[in-house]
């Protein structure tokens, strides 16, 4: 017996051996490890962060910072372990439950011995500078950004979602400036030439989704119906400020009432407020009642387009949506960062629909998703919408048009599957359980899995684990009198693979006088359509004709005319975006599809679809033409673009069809015509232009080396007023020089973090520096950008490397590019193979414009 028991206790022993390696090799990884969360998530409860930020006038002076932590431990095994991704340094003072304590820093984790900790409550005191790679500091304001584990390079934190905590928050900050953060303001208190703004507790939230603004900003209030809001902006145009300030509260404020309707579930939070910030990274992000905005996209003017006002609108509601999705119920881990992305916009969507009733919302949902989830579908660095994370270092990767625009789309057919009230019931049923805490994508499944006959589980697989998309083929036989005698589309996976998507869409038969319009419905590999046969012959057939389906549809060349001749805004739509696919599978040549393009832009009498067609048009001109080809169209496409242009077509149209022609009217005409433009000498009837649309037609016109080009420039920046956008043009100046060395200058200095701070003002300079016409002598710049991809990953936000990539090494199409990325991968064997899918993802075009290349001297 005594034998037993010592055999059982040394098994024990052995097993807290084998733990005690683990958290050497694992709990203390570099970033926050799936065995680090998880341990966690068990050790730890009742999470409350006192923070005190002192904000200095001078950008020079640190940010002299308190943290009181009070944390419930429920085991002392191990260690209590927060993240500080900042030099150890910063850390001035430890104190463990009244002990000062050494202060031990490795691996960007803080460590405190459990020789200073109890079981119960702790109360953890430190002293620090905040770290300032996420402080985002600027001469009049700041703002953190801390999506996705950059709260610990700001102060020591648990820096994993499902680790929700109460903040309270105390900032000093100079007297002129305003202070906006996710909880109500409780007393502010004036300190010489400072403001302490003490803050009442904020409601309960994960590290990501706390923030804080301070700075010189107007301030404008609003309530409707008794729901209070605040803006906090820097713009200082009247015309937008005028126009645009009643239409942001009257957004938010129709999207809140809406998802209350659809969840079920009241505001969840205290407030909602928010900023608009210049050169903000992201469109917005979702701030726990304090949402941060990219300025410029929320202050429009009467010469903004349909579409740009509809884009404010998805925007508002995508980051309102937030609310429910995200930061009420927040995933676990962030390998399902996408199931907040996928409602967000799937509910922006719903949204639009009371907001914007002019706009067919059915056409905007493919123009909104389709082209950028194919984008990264299509290629070799395509991902599934729910990815494996080991460590939540590599959490920014995960993000990307896959979640973003693919989602949306396996959500809406999801709807389709269940049935919307079914689906809606469950969406209720999951915010319920889940309000305040954290739920994975399996957890949710569960739920809709009981609202259906459908075996949801199965269903996800393929839709949510795994990548690709299928390509469409049909087999059509006909009777001697021309009637239709079989019919059976087919599925597979382009990327070689057994997976099989099910999936409704619809096809039209085209007749003389009449479509016949058929439901698909995909549940295998092989569908027979038993309702056209006996059908007459049609002229043509038009594949997912309501814009349903997801994949790559057959293409007859009688249809490249028969698509213009659709009345159907939807089945137009879908077909524009289906021929450009079936262009880069080259299925079709680039020359064929550039000519219908042409003639479309030409001829579309709808706005949105001549924004969608002027897109794919530059893409098909500048990518996958030959040098010889485009050269021997881009007169006429110039003169062909202005006579339009010149014509009686709305502003709307109009905006768009001057975006097409400044892209691609770089001969000495064009930009004589551009330049009367810019100069004013030339006006044209109800294109809109406004300050804004001048500073860019300028900095065109230098990057087609007009011989006017410093007098321009020069001009143009004495004619900006704001601030923020004189700085930001000063940035750019260099990138537009028609000086080599100027431009090598300017992204040499790039190598340097520092001056990557501004990241939008850095792609912008990186598309100057690759513009098409300038490659020549941009392309010695190409090995040294991927060189860098993984510094700029560490120091980058989170779609930093994706859009490096693209504005680089994404912008040509040579033998050249091709042979670099080759090189670059058969150099680095070990490169991340996250990296390495971003860069497959940007670089697709070569590869498929190489293949089209060679098929032509084929």
């Amino acid at each position: 017996m005594m034998k037993q028991i010592y055999l059982g206790l040394l098994a024990l022993f052995l097993v807290a051996c084998n733990n005690n390696t683990t958290t050497k090799t694992e709990l203390l990884a570099k970033g926050i490890s799936l065995d680090l969360a998880e341990f966690r998530a068990e050790q730890l409860s009742n999470i409350e962060y006192y923070l005190t930020f002192n904000i200095p006038e001078s950008l020079g002076k640190p940010v002299v910072s308190k943290l009181t932590l009070e944390v419930n431990i429920n085991n002392l095994q191990q260690p209590l372990i927060l993240d500080f991704n900042a030099d150890k340094s910063l850390l001035l003072n430890v104190n463990a439950n009244e002990d000062d304590i050494d202060i031990k820093h490795e691996n960007e984790h803080l460590i405190i011995d459990a020789t200073h900790l109890k079981q119960g409550k702790n109360t953890i005191e430190i002293n620090f500078n905040a770290g300032e790679l996420s402080l985002n500091r600027n001469k009049e304001y700041l703002y953190t950004l801390l999506v996705p584990d950059r709260a610990s390079t700001l102060f020591p934190c648990f820096d994993q979602p499902d680790l929700k905590a109460v903040y309270h928050l105390n900032i000093s900050a100079p007297k002129d400036w305003q202070v906006l953060c996710g909880a109500l303001l409780q007393e502010t208190i004036t300190e010489e030439n400072t403001t302490r703004h003490i803050y009442h507790p904020a409601d309960k939230m994960s590290t990501y989704l706390f923030s804080f603004v301070a700075g010189v900003f107007e301030t404008s209030q609003k309530t409707i119906d008794d729901f209070k809001m605040n803006l906090l902006y820097r713009e200082t145009d009247s015309a937008k400020i005028i126009a645009s300030v009643p239409e942001i509260f009257r957004l938010h404020y129709e999207a809140v009432r809406f998802l209350e309707d659809y969840t079920n579930y009241k505001f969840p939070f205290q407030k909602l407020d928010f900023a608009t910030i210049p050169g903000f990274q992201y469109g917005g992000m979702e701030h726990v009642g304090a949402i941060q905005y990219r300025e410029p996209v929320l202050f429009l003017d009467e010469t903004a387009t349909k579409s740009s006002k509809l884009g404010r609108g998805k925007l508002i509601a995508h980051e309102v949506s937030h609310m429910w999705f995200g930061d009420l119920v927040t995933m676990k881990w962030f390998n399902d960062v996408w199931m907040k992305e996928v409602f967000a916009n799937f509910m922006a969507d719903k949204i639009a629909n009371p907001s914007f009733p002019e706009f067919n919302h059915d056409l905007q949902f493919v123009l909104s998703h389709y082209s950028s989830a194919y984008a990264e579908d299509r290629t070799q660095g395509a991902t599934p919408i729910r990815q494996h994370l080991g460590n939540l270092k590599n959490a920014g990767s995960l993000y990307g048009n896959i979640i973003y625009n693919k989602a949306p789309i396996m959500m809406r057919q999801l709807e389709a599957t269940m049935g919307k009230q079914a689906f809606q019931e469950g969406i209720q049923e999951y915010i319920k359980t889940y309000a305040n805490g954290n739920a994975d994508w399996n957890e949710l499944v569960s739920i809709l899995d009981k609202k259906t006959e459908v075996d949801m589980k199965a269903w996800s697989d393929v839709w949510v684990n795994q990548s690709g998309r299928p390509i469409f083929t049909d087999d059509i036989n006909y009777t001697s009198n021309n009637t239709i005698s079989n019919f059976t589309i087919s599925q597979k996976a382009e990327d070689k693979s057994d997976k099989i998507w099910p999936q409704k869409f619809k096809i039209g038969l085209v007749y003389k006088d009449s479509i016949h319009v058929i439901n698909v419905a995909m549940q295998n590999k092989d569908i027979t359509i038993k309702e056209a046969i006996g059908l007459q012959r049609p002229l043509d057939i038009i594949y997912n004709y309501n814009g349903f389906g997801y994949g790559v549809f057959p293409v007859q060349n009688k249809s490249l005319n028969a698509i213009l001749n659709l009345k159907d805004e939807v089945a137009r739509g879908y077909s524009y975006v289906n021929l450009y696919e079936k262009t880069l599978n080259n299925d079709v040549a680039p020359i064929e599809t550039y000519q219908l393009f042409k003639r479309a832009v030409l001829e579309e009498q709808e706005e949105v679809l001549v924004r969608l067609i002027s897109g794919k048009l530059q893409s098909i001109f500048w990518t996958y033409l030959t040098k010889e080809e485009r050269d021997n169209v881009q007169e006429a496409l110039e003169t062909d673009v202005r006579q339009r242009l010149e014509g009686t077509e709305t502003s709307g149209i109009k905006k768009s069809l001057f975006g097409l022609y400044k892209a691609v009217a770089y001969s000495n005409k064009g930009q004589d015509f551009l330049y009367a433009i810019w100069s004013k000498t030339t006006n044209i009837k109800d294109l809109k232009l406004n300050k804004d649309d001048y500073t860019n037609l300028a900095s065109t016109l230098a990057l087609y080396n007009h011989p006017e080009t410093q007098n321009i420039l020069k001009t143009a920046e004495i004619q900006i007023t704001n601030p923020d956008k004189l700085e930001r043009f000063k940035f750019l100046l260099p990138s537009l020089s028609n000086d080599e060395t100027t431009r090598d200058k300017l992204f040499e200095s790039f190598k340097d973090a520092k001056n990557r701070a501004k990241e939008s003002w850095v792609l912008n300079a990186l598309g100057n520096i690759h513009h098409p016409l300038r490659q020549e002598s941009g392309q010695k710049h190409l090995k040294k950008s991927l060189e860098l991809l993984e510094e700029i990953q560490l120091t980058g936000d989170i779609f930093f490397p994706k859009r490096w990539l693209s504005s680089t090494i994404g912008r040509y199409n040579s033998a050249y590019a091709k042979t670099i990325i080759e090189e670059f991968l058969s150099e680095n064997p070990d490169f991340s193979s996250i990296l390495k899918n971003k860069l497959l993802q940007a670089s697709d075009p070569i590869f498929r414009a190489q293949t089209i290349f060679e098929s032509i001297k084929e």
